[in-house]
């Protein structure tokens, strides 16, 4: 996996797990990445949060959490990193918007760059 700026392994791999149960297939794009680049522009607090959210919803599992607050701000960060069209640098998969047929002639063109999040290829 790429180099992380926020997340150890365990809590990448319950970030990738709490991905796939809320967007079914979005773990082959590698969400933990995208979301370690979001929550290392969060400040203190909201990290925190997030944090605990996704750990929570690993360890209790997504249904024991449908309709609190973690579950809507860990749902907000699994459909932006599968929807934003994000595959991780070194992974080899068709992102979100070849599976929901997004191609119309402006993003077919549309280069990705997701240096701003730090994330490099």
């Amino acid at each position: 996996m790429t180099d992380l700026q926020v997340l150890d392994a365990e809590a990448a791999r319950k970030v990738e797990a709490v991905c796939e149960a809320i967007v079914p297939g979005s773990a082959r794009v590698g969400p933990a990445v995208y979301v370690d680049a979001l929550l290392a522009r969060m400040d203190e607090g909201q990290r925190t949060a997030a944090l605990a959210a996704f750990s929570s919803l690993a360890d209790d599992g997504v249904e024991a959490h449908l309709g609190t607050p973690p579950f809507f701000q860990a749902r907000a960060l699994a459909i932006e990193a599968f929807y934003s069209d994000f595959v991780a640098p070194g992974l080899e998969a068709d992102g979100a918007w070849a599976e929901i047929d997004f191609n119309t002639p402006l993003a077919t063109r549309l280069a990705k760059d997701w240096s701003y999040l730090g994330i490099h290829e």
